[in-house]
């Protein structure tokens, strides 16, 4: 059950930049969540962060401790992906609910057994899709369910940043890569937009001259979809920060940049064009992880089923595990058909002001 003031207390697991940068302030602008305990292995950072948050750290080996205390209703898990199973698991089982960093995990095993988890427990699971409470992306999703467009046939997109060889990010190989860190958000986006799941994947990866990863710096992945339609999109370590898509239906597109950031100056912004005739439609920024912070802890206090449940995070991980091996053998890869299943809608749109983002406590270890 929540505290006494009726909010939603969540621990962060792990303090690494998501966490310092977004989450801990965003939940600072909602009405019903609150932070009440840190998780990490840093104890400078533990320290500080404590003392600016008015909470209570916890070391990883305590992390029992803490599902067990009465302290917390939930936990937001931002570690590596390769580590979400350990800590999500345990929390459900716990009777805790999870807020948890896209991509769900690693690997579909993983993320099946996350889904087990979260089956059995009476907790919920959310994964973080925090565009699916953004006004702007509601919009488009919505428009297109309505026909404003036809028939959505095309979709391409192009997500790239520029990431050193030496960052903590870079060193685990695929599971570390463009792919599963930036590939979340095209590929969820035209879920969302096709309300359908892709059915043949193909992947190309180059890795640039001089570079220096050692996985795909730049990835292209095509995706066939039910009734001859078709997506593709471009990730990238190695370019500079760009980020937008074009969905073309029968009747008109749409031309969106930006569409997948957050933060300061980031408002999301689409032309829609139908007719012949372009109309710009901007949004506002809005603290995106206020935003899903808020609509999970509703769901919570309302015991209603989150959208962006565990079904839906493996979802995206069993395409991303899909690219893994078409890059590997060369060979396109076939996917079984899945049944429909609910996109975001409304009900879910949050509109909170951008929090300030304090200083960062830096570290030189990813899971801290």
């Amino acid at each position: 059950m929540p505290g006494v003031d009726g909010k939603i207390r969540y621990a962060v697991v792990a303090g690494g930049s998501i966490s310092q940068g977004a989450f801990m302030p965003g939940v600072g602008q909602t009405e019903n969540s609150v932070i009440t305990a840190l998780v990490t292995g840093d104890p400078v950072k533990a320290d500080k962060l404590a003392k600016q948050y008015g909470i209570k750290s916890y070391g990883y080996g305590d992390y029992a401790t803490l599902l067990a205390s009465g302290e917390i209703d939930a936990v937001y898990v931002a570690t590596p992906n390769f580590l979400h199973k350990e800590y999500v698991v345990s929390a459900l089982q716990a009777g805790i609910h999870v807020l948890l960093e896209k991509p769900m995990a690693a690997s579909e095993d993983d993320c099946l057994a996350i889904k087990t988890a979260a089956e059995q427990s009476d907790a919920k699971l959310m994964v973080a899709y925090r565009l699916h409470c953004e006004p702007g992306t509601i919009e488009m999703i919505e428009r297109v369910k309505a026909g404003d467009f036809g028939d959505p046939r095309l979709f391409t997109s192009t997500f790239t940043q520029t990431v050193k060889p030496s960052n903590h990010r870079v060193q685990n190989g695929f599971a570390a890569g463009p792919v599963l860190d930036m590939g979340p958000y095209p590929l969820n986006m035209v879920r969302q937009l096709f309300n359908d799941e892709p059915l043949e994947v193909t992947a190309v990866g180059i890795n640039t001259p001089g570079h220096g990863l050692d996985t795909p710096d730049t990835v292209t992945v095509v995706l066939r979809f039910p009734n001859e339609r078709l997506a593709q999109f471009t990730v990238s370590y190695s370019l500079p920060s760009s980020e937008r898509f074009q969905l073309i239906g029968s009747t008109g597109e749409i031309e969106a940049s930006p569409c997948f950031g957050y933060g300061e100056g980031v408002g999301i912004t689409y032309r829609a064009i139908i007719d012949g005739k372009t109309l710009e439609h901007a949004h506002p920024v809005v603290d995106q992880f206020a935003g899903e912070t808020a609509y999970f802890s509703d769901c919570i206090l309302n015991d209603v089923a989150p959208e962006a449940d565990a079904d839906e995070g493996w979802r995206d991980v069993r395409v991303l595990a899909a690219v893994e091996r078409a890059l590997s053998t060369g060979q396109a890869q076939k996917l079984e058909p899945l049944p429909a299943k609910r996109v975001p809608d409304a009900r879910q749109r949050r509109q909170y002001p951008l929090a300030k983002v304090p200083e960062y406590i830096n570290t030189e270890s990813p899971t801290q």
